[in-house]
C-alpha cells in the first residue's frame, strides 16, 4: 500500500524535530530563480519548514541576471508572510527578461522591491547576516551558479566584520549544501554556466564542510505535477510558477534535493561518498578524485526517488493536499 503523502510529511517533521532537538536551522539560500522552476519549489520548502519553526530563513541571495528575479523572490516571501526577509543581488550586471515565470509572478503578487536595484548588495548581505550569527551555526544552500559565493569568499573586512570572507565562513558556517556538478564526473549547468571560474575557485577554496547534490540525484525525483496542482490554491505564486513553467507536467527536483539534505540529518534518503574531493576544470566540468577524506562529500542514491518525491511535494505545498 502506498503511504499517504500527509503521513510521510508528518513523519518527516517528527523525525526532523527529534534529530535536531527542535532547534531551528539558520539558512541562507543562494538561488538562480529564473530559468528553471525548481528554485521556486525549493524556496517553498524552506517556507514550510519555517512555518513549523524548523528553519530560520536569514536571507536570500539572488544570483541571476533576470530582470524580475529579485521581485519574484520578494513576492514569494510576501505570500508566505515573510516579506521582511532580506534579498541580495549582484550589483552592476546587465539584466534581461527571459524567465518563463518571474515577470508574471512579480506583476501578479504583492511585493516590496520595485527593482533589483532596491535589493542589497549580495556580498554585503552575506557578510551582514553571517557576522550576526553564532559561530558554526549557518547553513548556506546554493541552488544556482556560484558567483556571489565566490565574491563572499574573496571579500575583505568591512563595517560588519573585521574578518576576511574566508575567515568569516570558517567562523560562522557549519555546512554548504550545493546543488551542482555530476558525480562521479560530468558537466552540469550550475558549475559551467555562466561562470565556471567562480565554480572552480569556490570549490577549491571552500574552508568548511560541503556536500554536493549532483545532477544525477535530483534528475530522478519528479515533483510539481498533478499533486501540486490539486493541493495548492490558484492564488499561490508557487502554483502559478509551475503552471507558467510547464503546466504541471512534473519537473526534476535538483534544487529541492539539496534543501532536503541540508535540513535533515536523516540517513534514510541518501548515502555519502566522503572518500576524496571534487575537482573542477576550467570549463566547469568536474570529477571526483578518490582518496583521503576531505571537507567534500557528495550524495549517493539510497531511498527510492519516488518516495523522496512525496516528501518534497508535501514540503512544497505545506501539507495541505490530499493523500496520493
Amino acid at each position: 500500500m502506498t503511504i499517504g503523502i500527509r503521513f510521510i510529511a508528518l513523519f518527516f517533521l517528527c523525525a526532523f524535530a527529534t534529530i535536531s532537538n527542535a532547534q531551528s536551522h539558520k539558512v541562507i539560500l543562494d538561488t538562480d530563480i529564473d530559468s528553471d522552476v525548481d528554485d521556486v519549489g525549493a524556496l517553498a520548502m524552506l517556507h514550510t519548514l519555517a512555518d513549523h519553526k524548523l528553519v530560520d530563513i536569514l536571507g536570500v541571495i539572488v544570483t541571476s541576471d533576470d530582470l524580475h528575479a529579485a521581485q519574484c523572490t520578494d513576492a514569494i516571501n510576501h505570500y508566505f508572510k515573510r516579506g521582511n526577509i532580506p534579498i541580495g543581488v549582484e550589483k552592476g550586471i546587465a539584466l534581461k527578461s527571459f524567465s518563463k515565470y518571474t515577470k508574471q509572478i512579480s506583476e501578479e503578487f504583492k511585493h516590496q522591491l520595485k527593482s533589483a536595484e532596491d535589493a542589497e548588495d549580495a556580498t554585503s548581505l552575506y557578510r551582514r547576516l553571517l557576522s550576526a550569527q553564532p559561530d558554526s551555526s549557518v547553513i548556506i544552500i546554493t541552488i544556482g551558479h556560484l558567483t556571489n559565493l565566490r565574491n563572499l569568499m574573496e571579500s575583505k573586512a568591512d563595517e560588519y566584520s573585521d574578518l576576511s570572507g574566508i575567515e568569516l565562513i570558517k567562523k560562522k558556517v557549519k555546512l554548504w549544501s550545493c546543488m551542482g556538478g555530476m558525480f562521479p564526473e560530468g558537466k552540469e549547468a550550475n558549475f559551467y554556466r555562466p561562470d565556471p571560474e567562480s565554480t572552480k575557485i569556490a570549490v577549491e577554496k571552500w574552508p568548511v564542510k560541503v556536500v554536493f547534490a549532483g545532477w544525477e540525484i535530483g534528475n530522478e525525483i519528479i515533483t510539481g505535477a498533478d499533486f501540486l496542482k490539486k493541493s495548492l490554491p490558484e492564488h499561490s505564486p508557487v502554483w502559478r510558477a509551475y503552471q507558467l513553467y510547464n503546466n504541471f507536467q512534473g519537473r526534476q527536483s535538483w534544487d529541492q534535493a539539496s534543501i532536503l539534505y541540508a535540513v535533515s540529518s536523516s540517513e534514510d534518503y541518501w548515502d555519502l561518498n566522503e572518500e576524496g574531493r571534487c575537482v573542477v576544470m576550467t570549463d566547469g566540468s568536474n570529477t571526483w578524485k578518490s582518496g583521503e577524506r576531505s571537507n567534500h562529500s557528495y550524495l549517493i542514491q539510497k531511498m527510492n526517488p519516488k518516495e523522496i518525491a512525496k516528501i518534497i511535494d508535501a514540503l512544497m505545498v505545506g501539507f495541505y493536499g490530499a493523500e496520493y
